[in-house]
């Protein structure tokens, strides 16, 4: 048996204390690390990376609550407007208990439904009428050109490469297969024809409107017996007229352009309507229209035949600002119209026109401050007020035909281009622009005005021996 020393005494008591269980009536509270530690707790913490970082438990008595992030979902309103509109501004002198909700902008929707049903009670914001330009005012009243002995050489040089261009004395009638650009009688039929057609082939604006026939139909009897029934595009649910018109491309757009032109149209026609059927009325273009053509608006509006055909009665420049304020028109689908439909002096300036313009150096190259930026709109504008009235359509028709097939005015040929030594009946007038069209030399200017110049002689001698042998 050892022998019991004070010092072994001392230790088993230490023993038997640490070995017997603790009785707690209480949860341990978090220890404080602010306070000092043992020697070999302060000899583990210098030792980085093998001690694990104790977490502070909370009591479980405890009454103090957790507190949660707002979900996702709480973000934003459900009754905000769709596409990251917002709401209306809060308008001054409301109760502030009114609901604040409502003025939290909403989540930008990740896609919009393209058969989104349109809504003729809602008004888009009126677009400008004039696109910044006056009608008859050249944006660029310094610059001269072109002349109208340069609008007659062009037609006269193009017509003998191309043929002669005739102005039709009466618009051909509707086809129920070929959208065309504005070569009807209908106004409303030339506005939309004209609108399906932008931006596309003629193959696909065809197909477009082919589906608007196959789709609704033409009226069977009546006045507008033939045309399309633009009645029923309007009041058909916008997803039908999308479908319709689906493969002629831009169909979201299109769709809810034209059925905004027919709502505009309709409201136009009973309005008018009313004006004709008052003592006191007095609708535009009333004082140039006889008495048979009241009636028949008047019927048109009652059987809600939509027309634009009032039109007529207007100046040039009023039906084309008239034209301008439909959504979806723009200059040259007016000035198409104007040129074909209504038959009157415009013109039109689509991409093979405005490119020929820029070669012939009929607007200007650099512009001078605060006038606008030569484009389209202003080529179309600047060149309408410059050009004589008996070539507006000639013109048209003849930069059209040579921008698509001289293998020089083309858009997409280059001098390795297929051709391209065939020349090009106006070199002596252009000068193109471009990396790949090489621009002209003055030798091939003055060659192309030789030729041009000796086809005049031959073609004058010709007469001459025709008139000897009468």
């Amino acid at each position: 048996m050892p022998r019991a020393t004070r010092s072994s005494t001392a230790r088993a008591y230490n023993d038997a204390v640490t070995q017997e269980p603790q009785q707690l009536s209480s949860p341990p509270a978090t220890p404080d690390v602010s306070k000092k530690g043992s020697r070999r707790a302060r000899s583990n913490t210098g030792k980085s990376g093998n001690v694990k970082e104790e977490v502070p438990s909370t009591p479980a008595n405890s009454s103090r609550k957790r507190s949660r992030k707002p979900s996702k979902q709480e973000e934003g309103d459900v009754n905000d407007l769709p596409h990251n509109l917002g709401t209306a501004l809060p308008t001054p002198g409301l109760e502030e208990t009114e609901d604040l909700a409502s003025t939290r902008p909403q989540k930008r929707s990740k896609r919009s439904d393209p058969f989104e049903k349109l809504d003729p009670e809602v008004k888009r914001t009126p677009k400008k009428a004039n696109y910044g330009l006056t009608p008859g005012v050249s944006p660029y009243p310094d610059f001269l050109r072109p002349t109208p002995e340069e609008c007659e050489e062009v037609v006269r040089i193009l017509e003998k490469k191309h043929g002669k261009v005739i102005v039709p004395n009466a618009v051909p009638p509707p086809s129920l297969d070929v959208a065309g650009c504005g070569e009807v009688p209908s106004v409303l039929d030339a506005l939309i024809r004209t609108r399906l057609s932008a931006n596309t082939t003629n193959k696909n604006s065809s197909t477009a409107f082919q589906g608007l026939v196959a789709r609704f139909g033409t009226l069977k009897e009546g006045i507008g017996k033939g045309s399309v029934d633009w009645d029923a595009v309007r009041r058909a649910p916008n997803h039908e007229v999308f479908k319709a018109i689906e493969r002629g491309g831009l169909a979201k757009i299109k769709s809810k352009d034209i059925q905004e032109i027919l709502q505009m149209a309709y409201e136009e026609n009973q309005e008018r309507r009313s004006a004709l059927t008052s003592p006191s009325g007095d609708p535009a273009g009333a004082e140039h229209e006889p008495e048979s053509e009241k009636q028949e608006e008047i019927a048109k509006a009652k059987q809600n035949v939509i027309s634009l055909d009032h039109l007529h009665l207007l100046s040039t420049n009023e039906a084309i600002e008239k034209m301008l304020s439909f959504p979806g028109i723009g200059p040259k689908t007016a000035s198409c119209v104007a040129l074909f439909c209504l038959q009157r002096p415009s013109f039109a300036v689509d991409t093979h026109v405005f490119r020929l313009c820029q070669y012939l150096g009929w607007v200007p190259k650099s512009v001078k401050k605060g006038e606008p930026k030569v484009d389209r709109n202003t080529t179309y504008s600047h060149c309408d007020a410059r050009i004589p009235d008996e070539f507006k359509y000639p013109l048209h028709q003849l930069l059209i035909k040579h921008g698509k097939v001289c293998p020089r005015c083309r858009a997409i040929t280059g001098t390795t281009s297929a051709n391209w030594e065939e020349g090009c009946p106006i070199e002596h007038l252009v000068k193109r622009h471009g990396s790949k069209k090489g621009g002209s030399s003055a030798a091939a200017r003055e060659k192309a005005k030789d030729a041009a110049q000796e086809g005049d002689e031959a073609e004058d001698e010709e007469d001459v021996s025709a008139d000897e042998e009468r």
